[in-house]
């Protein structure tokens, strides 16, 4: 570590630990900040009146269980190739529920996610971007291919390249099933649940910063960060700093990739391609406004429109507190099952098997303190 990177960080220490004012809530949005801080140990100095809440910004962990429901339909009942991000794959759908149409003697019936349908003899392909998933629709002409496109502004523009690029080749089998969501929407939501929040820096590198700006002069604090833990020291530094001056406050923490207009390449690319819609988060509900999906001229290429898949209706494992957890309500810990009937290798409940969720994190690294 050089000197200047430990002076850094001693300072921000120092400046955390002389805070002697009221408790401040600092919720991170980011699952990968949940992680990165567990993993260098900064949870486990800062002081009782500095406390850390997790909140909805694991992409797997908020994706809402009638979407699990969806693609499994998909896999057993459409006969469609799934191409997917392996967290997914072992989030739990519906208990024994129906997949489709209400029909209990259907394929799907009782599949209750999708290894389990791989186990059941559905093509199930775990890829790292949604181009790899155009590339076996090219290789496999004869099968349909759907890629489940999930995640924040950082994935959608891939996802849309992936249609694109789709197009451009003339593939008929190629479709993907969106459940992409924007995160404005989740900050007014989650709001009244913290004092300040520890921006996602991979989101804002691609939307920008006016909506913290404007969350700020609303009322609403918060810093984006990176994710070294000399970047994160620092924004936890300037929270409690900024945050014993009693004003509201915005400070981008993370310069050195986020700038104020974000890419506007990236939005560009969005806009042109799909129009917001009405999305369901785990634990939230539906916000309106608040996912994307493809515009109308891209019908071929949306599973939902390709295949007429009705609306569904999931249901959760009702032992499972994974929407209070995203909300910052409790604390993984706090739940009966947690560490118990839930594991990493039994998960009761999505925040238990993305390797952003904060279940994991708590399991992974022994707790909260």
């Amino acid at each position: 570590m050089s000197d200047n990177k430990t002076s850094v960080i001693a300072r921000a220490r120092e400046i955390i630990d002389s805070y002697q004012g009221d408790q401040i809530r600092i919720m991170e949005v980011c699952g990968t900040h949940t992680h990165e801080i567990f993993r260098l140990g900064i949870r486990g100095i800062l002081p009782e009146n500095v406390k850390l809440i997790s909140g909805p910004g694991c992409p797997v962990c908020v994706t809402p269980v009638d979407f699990i429901d969806q693609a499994v339909c998909l896999a057993m009942e459409h006969n469609a190739t799934i191409c997917t991000f392996g967290d997914l794959v072992r989030v739990p759908g519906s208990f024994g529920i129906p997949a489709s149409g209400g029909q209990a003697d259907g394929k799907a019936a009782k599949i209750g996610s999708l290894a389990a349908a791989r186990a059941a003899g559905a093509r199930i392909q775990v890829v790292y971007a949604p181009q790899d998933a155009v590339a076996y629709a090219k290789e496999h002409p004869d099968e349909q291919v759907v890629f489940l496109s999930v995640g924040f502004e950082t994935t959608t523009p891939s996802s849309c390249l992936a249609v694109q690029q789709a197009k451009n080749e003339g593939l008929t089998n190629f479709s993907i099933l969106t459940a992409n969501k924007t995160m404005p929407a989740a900050y007014a939501a989650m709001k009244d649940s913290t004092d300040a929040f520890l921006y996602p820096g991979h989101v804002h590198a691609i939307t920008g910063t006016g909506i913290c700006e404007q969350l700020a002069r609303e009322g609403t604090s918060g810093v984006v960060a990176g994710f070294t833990a000399k970047e994160l020291m620092t924004a936890l530094a300037v929270i409690v700093k900024k945050t014993g001056e009693g004003k509201p406050y915005f400070e981008n923490c993370y310069p050195r990739v986020v700038r104020a207009e974000g890419s506007p390449a990236a939005q560009r690319l969005v806009e042109e391609m799909m129009e917001p819609c009405d999305a369901r988060w785990r634990g939230i509900g539906v916000l309106p406004g608040s996912g994307v999906k493809l515009r109308p001229e891209y019908a071929d290429y949306d599973a939902r429109i390709k295949f007429d898949l009705p609306s569904m209706e999931g249901r959760e494992n009702p032992a499972c507190r994974c929407g209070e957890v995203l909300q910052g309500r409790c604390l993984p810990s706090d739940c009966k099952v947690f560490g118990k009937g839930c594991t990493p290798e039994h998960p009761i409940g999505a925040c238990m098997v993305s390797g952003e969720g904060a279940c994991s994190a708590f399991y992974l690294y022994g707790g909260d303190r």
